[in-house]
């Protein structure tokens, strides 16, 4: 499994596992739970998850899954934009460490921008990694702008930034990654099969096809190739896990880069970031 280096030292996986909309049936949890232990044993040891998962049905999924592997884990959970404040945050984290059944999350991100001032949570964030109750900070659904300003506030050891991206959703190549590589700091891309959405697309399953992949993979391993980026697509079974990992394995050359960017071409102009 590669790894990726965040500002801060830590090394994490590249490929993660996504936590969004799980933990919320009880007939799904069985294959959920095996689905998230079958990632951590393939080496997929990024768990990514939030407070507004299920309003924390997520987070106690986790902690029951892979509460007797937390030291194989590196945790990522985010706050609601109106928790983050130095008065809400502690509380919002409180919660989470609670529903995930550790004494550390050990990278907590602000979800999306919303009222409260960047500086004030930029404090908070501070506060919370003095107390040791996370190790890293950072931020999720942020532009360009928005990461300037972030900056700008006193948040230059922000770690990552968590966004929209994959094949179909290129608009970040424009101008925030570039902003990120430029200044060391890690991407994180949620939904990189677009919910499964790439998975049909035909020109997409022509060149998985010639490489004996699936679609999910290969869209996978286009994320998986930048140095600076971590993937976290969510597979609610160990099958699915299990193919997900298989993107690890997966090369693609200058023909097969150039057949995907005419399938699904790069910006040539900024874009509004979008999210989901």
């Amino acid at each position: 499994m590669g790894t990726v280096t965040l500002p801060g030292g830590a090394t994490v996986a590249a490929l993660g596992q996504g936590t969004w909309q799980m933990g919320e049936r009880r007939d799904l949890r069985t294959a959920e739970i095996a689905a998230l232990r079958a990632g951590v044993d393939a080496g997929m040891t990024l768990i990514d998850t939030a407070e507004m998962y299920g309003e924390g049905a997520a987070e106690t999924l986790i902690g029951e899954a892979l509460g007797d592997r937390r030291d194989d884990l590196f945790i990522v959970s985010k706050a609601y934009p109106q928790n983050a404040g130095r008065d809400r945050l502690p509380k919002a984290c409180e919660a989470s460490l609670r529903r995930l059944g550790t004494d550390r999350i050990d990278l907590y991100l602000l979800h999306w921008r919303g009222s409260v001032p960047f500086a004030e949570t930029i404090d908070a964030m501070h506060a919370l990694r003095e107390a040791g109750k996370i190790r890293y900070w950072g931020v999720s659904n942020l532009d360009r702008d928005d990461m300037a300003e972030l900056v700008a506030a006193g948040g230059e050891d922000c770690a990552t930034d968590q966004i929209l991206y994959n094949l179909g959703r290129r608009g970040p190549e424009f101008d925030l990654l570039p902003w990120l590589d430029h200044r060391r700091m890690t991407a994180m891309a949620y939904s990189p099969v677009e919910q499964g959405g790439l998975v049909g697309n035909a020109a997409l399953q022509e060149i998985a096809d010639a490489l004996s992949a699936t679609p999910a993979q290969v869209a996978l391993a286009w994320l998986l190739r930048r140095k600076n980026l971590i993937a976290i697509p969510k597979a609610g079974t160990a099958a699915h896990v299990r193919e997900n990992a298989g993107a690890a394995d997966l090369r693609l050359d200058d023909d097969v880069l150039a057949a995907l960017d005419r399938a699904f071409p790069a910006p040539s102009k900024p874009s509004r970031l979008k999210m989901l």
